[in-house]
Parts: structure tokens; sequence; C-alpha cells
């Protein structure tokens, strides 16, 4: 399988999770309003302070992104392109967000694709700061309950990483959730289905789902061959079945060169760059 030598040391354990409480609920995103700040002020009013959305159909205008994009130094093992700026906005076709806190105030981590205003296909991550919602929408969130994506230090990557720590309980929770993060060169799919069985979780839904995989393998026969990317999951599960555990995840991704791409990953040929951030919802 691919790997990617990181410049710091990891850790043995490979997922960082906390279980918890969580909550599906519609997310209302007005017109004019910071992206960042309508996300916080949407949780807010459900009772929550971080949990995961989906990006889908959202207008963005003003918007700044970056792509992924090779390192010039061996203090990363890849990094981001310059930020970009498209004239007119874009609407994102497909895209997953990350929403909690970094260096004490409220931060998102999300990756998407979109159409910029002149028609133009892109994709990559959306910078929280420069983007304003240019049309007021209604999204998809789940609330996380006993838990939080807190942005710090990896000393793996050298990259200050969102991942799940432990919260207190507002009581807007119910049911089982676990927040996850996946850390780099383990088979994405492969992992989670280890999760899974570890935790006698039969079948769960995936919510959210913003990371990095070294290029990409998809069970149609695409292939992602440069190894920088920026993916969100589009839908994802896992059940268990007579052999054994199997996640089903499909991605939507832009690699360093600007190419767009989306599948089904194939199982035990996709491991993660730098983060693969998650909810998983047990059903």
């Amino acid at each position: 399988m691919r790997r990617i030598q990181q410049p710091g040391t990891g850790t043995p354990e490979r997922i960082q999770w906390v279980e918890c409480g969580g909550r599906a609920f519609s997310l209302t995103l007005p017109a004019g309003v910071s992206l960042l700040e309508a996300v916080r002020n949407g949780f807010a009013a459900a009772g929550f302070a971080s949990g995961v959305v989906k990006l889908d159909g959202v207008k963005l205008s003003p918007f700044a992104y970056v792509m992924p994009a090779l390192s010039k130094t061996p203090e990363h093992a890849a990094f981001y392109s310059e930020t970009f700026q498209p004239e007119g906005g874009a609407r994102v076709e497909v895209g997953a967000m990350t929403f909690g806190q970094r260096d004490g105030a409220p931060f998102f981590h999300a990756h998407a694709l979109w159409v910029e205003g002149d028609g133009k296909h892109s994709g990559g991550h959306i910078l929280p700061d420069e983007t304003t919602v240019a049309e007021t929408i209604r999204l998809q969130a789940v609330g996380l309950d006993g838990a939080a994506f807190t942005a710090e230090p990896d000393s793996e990557t050298h990259f200050k990483l969102f991942g799940p720590v432990a919260a207190a309980s507002g009581g807007a929770g119910e049911g089982r959730f676990f927040a996850l993060r996946v850390k780099p060169n383990v088979d994405f799919c492969g992992a989670l289905e280890a999760f899974c069985a570890e935790h006698d979780i039969r079948e769960a839904v995936i919510h959210g789902g913003v990371g990095s995989t070294i290029g990409a393998r998809f069970v149609d026969g695409g292939v992602v061959e440069n190894f920088a990317t920026e993916v969100a999951i589009t839908e994802g599960r896992i059940a268990a079945g007579t052999g054994g555990f199997e996640a089903t995840i499909d991605v939507a991704l832009v690699d360093y060169s600007g190419a767009l791409a989306s599948g089904r990953l194939v199982r035990g040929d996709n491991p993660v760059l730098m983060t693969f951030e998650l909810v998983l919802e047990v059903r």
C-alpha cells in the first residue's frame, strides 16, 4: 500500500476517538453573513458547539480557497497552494465541513467541489475568514453532545489539525455517536472497519468526512496518481456482513494539479495522507 513519510513521529494508536451523543438537525445559513459566523450561530441555536455539515448547494461570494500543493520544505509532506478568490464566487456541488474550535475560537475545516461564477469546475479547502454566504440555504448538519473537534498541533504532520476531545454534555444529543480522526498511512476503509469491529458496532452511517488520501483508487477502476489531495465524503456506511465488516465510502476530491475525481473507494488501497475527520452514527 502507498505510504508517504511524515516529518514527525506518530503514535501507535491510529484513530483518535470520543464516544458521545449527537443529533441531526437543519442548519439555516442566512445570506450576507460570513460562512463561519453563520455556521457558529446555527450550531449554537441548536444547542451545539461542534459537529459536521453537508455543504451541497451552498452559494458563496466572496469566496476564498486553497488547493493541495507540494511542500517546498521538509517541514511538511505536502502543503497548500496560494489563495484563490474567484470573481462571482461559487456554488458548492458536493462538500463536507467539520466545525469546532481553534485557538479558543470557532473554526471549521471544509473541503468541496464547486462551480465558479464563470462556469469553471474546481475544488479545494474553503477558507473560513474570507468566505460569505451569498444565498440563504438550509443544510444538513449533525451536532455533537459530549465531544468536540478541536484543532491542536500534531507532532506527526507538523500541522494544527482537528481531532475529537471529550466535552461537557449539554443534553442536546441522543443516540450513540463517535467523533473520529484517522491518522496518516493507514487504509481509510480498513481503519473504520476495524474500529467498528472493536467497538461492537454492527452498522454505522458516516456524517461529514473531511481529509486527504494518498491519491485514490476507485472501485470503477479510476485512479488518482498525484499523492496530495483534498477529499470530502459524499456518502458512507460501515456494516457487518457474512464476510466481516465492509465500508462503502463515496468521495469527491481535487489533487494538487487541480484535477477533480469522484467515486467509491477501494477497500484496502486508500491510505490517509494527513488526516480524516468524521462522525459515525451507530444504527
